[in-house]
């Protein structure tokens, strides 16, 4: 009875769910693309047979691009159909793509749109990647006899509680997955806790990600050239950054290092640049440099697919969403660059990789943003204290590795199941 309920409401949630799309199209003209596809209406014929991977958001879609890739080379001509929830992600994904795959939305979980989805479709499998379970998705995926499971998985605590709270619709849906892949041998145990099949703890796909070498190697040598350490603040959220400027507009971080702000959402660029102005920062944006960063008090990372190179400029990186009650940013990627990383207190999103990498010393916990400038500003001006950590960052890396090739194997195996 809890599923009809469900549905009910998400079908009559409809009309303001398009006036969201509306309002965010304003700022991220993505979402207005093929709306239509959000109700399970489609303009072009799909081909049968994809492996049918959902990635809502860029983290997810990256996350994918490295599994994808393993299958390519394990399976050449493999279709694939990749499906989003958020624009970011949905610009991601387009670089994946190959001739013969195609990219979508996932409908809203309504009955009939993903009846479409899946009519249209007609995917071999399906693939959700770390989180992205929902009721009516799954049950008809299972009516259907399509093998759908749910890889690279995670659950932190917080949303294990949740999942308690509305046991009567998320444990079905968890319990109707073919199988469950998870990250760590934690959240192994709270998907299980949450009626999950888990059939294997594989590792996390984003530690096999190889950094682009030249845009690292490009910010390496812009951080040499400046000869002033660099420290950044990656994948800030709404509310961080104002916090990090009133510490520097109190005369504290500003004087022995540069500082480097990367927003994690692109429609904040030019919030975050007016943000820094009125605290009276001076502000240099990376869409406006040429030959390298101009001198200011906080360069503005506002571009898209340039991580490596951010982390290649970075002595030492501060973690976005670390220092608000929102669980933390994924710290992989910086240490596969070897970037060490001072992270706030609020990880319950990662709290597996950022245990490990503290006591692997590629990582510093701190209390408070105004604890972790000074930590930062100390440790990249501290040569060999940075350099052992470097080294701690890039071993954790490679440490865990091989995520990539179980999942893959296990797809496969699904496929020919």
């Amino acid at each position: 009875m809890i599923r009809p309920l469900y549905s009910l409401l998400v079908i009559g949630a409809q009309p303001f769910l398009r006036r969201k799309l509306r309002r965010r199209g304003k700022a991220e003209p993505g979402y207005l693309h093929a709306v239509g596809e959000r109700f399970g209406q489609y303009a072009e014929p799909a081909q049968p047979g994809a492996v049918w991977i959902h990635a809502v958001s860029l983290g997810e879609t990256r996350a994918a691009a490295i599994l994808i890739d393993r299958l390519r080379q394990l399976r050449p001509g493999v279709r694939v159909l990749l499906t989003h929830g958020t624009a970011t992600g949905r610009a991601e994904g387009e670089r994946i793509v190959q001739g013969g795959d195609a990219q979508a939305w996932l409908p809203w979980d309504t009955p009939r749109a993903v009846r479409r989805f899946l009519d249209h479709f007609q995917p071999s499998c399906g693939i959700l990647m770390e989180t992205e379970v929902w009721p009516n998705l799954v049950a008809q995926c299972k009516a259907r006899g399509l093998p759908l499971v749910l890889a690279n998985a995670r659950l932190s605590d917080k949303s294990l509680t949740q999942a308690r709270r509305l046991a009567g619709l998320s444990r079905p849906a968890y319990a109707s997955l073919a199988a469950v892949w998870a990250q760590t041998e934690g959240d192994a145990q709270r998907l299980a806790e949450a009626g999950a099949t888990v059939k294997g703890v594989f590792g996390n796909l984003k530690f096999d990600a190889t950094p682009d070498a030249g845009l690292l190697d490009l910010g390496r040598a812009w951080r040499t050239a400046s000869h002033t350490p660099v420290v950044m603040f990656a994948s800030s959220r709404e509310g961080e950054e104002a916090e990090l400027f009133r510490v520097l507009q109190a005369g504290r971080g500003l004087a022995k290092v540069r500082w480097l702000v990367v927003p994690r959402h692109p429609q904040r660029f030019d919030e975050v640049a007016a943000l820094a102005t009125q605290h009276g920062l001076s502000v240099s944006r990376r869409s406006r440099w040429t030959q390298q960063p101009d001198e200011a008090d906080v360069l503005v990372g506002d571009s898209l697919g340039e991580m490596a190179l951010y982390y290649g400029m970075a002595d030492i990186a501060l973690l976005g969403g670390s220092f608000a009650p929102l669980g933390g940013q994924n710290l992989i990627e910086a240490a596969a660059c070897g970037c060490p990383i001072v992270m706030g207190p609020h990880t319950f999103n990662f709290a597996e990789a950022a245990q490990l990498a503290q006591e692997a010393g590629a990582a510093l916990r701190v209390g408070s943003m105004e604890e972790g400038v000074r930590a930062a500003v100390g440790l990249a001006g501290d040569a060999p204290r940075r350099d052992a950590a470097v080294h701690a960052a890039l071993t954790f890396a490679a440490r865990h590795q091989g995520a990539a090739e179980k999942t893959a194997q296990a797809v496969l195996a699904l496929i020919a199941g």
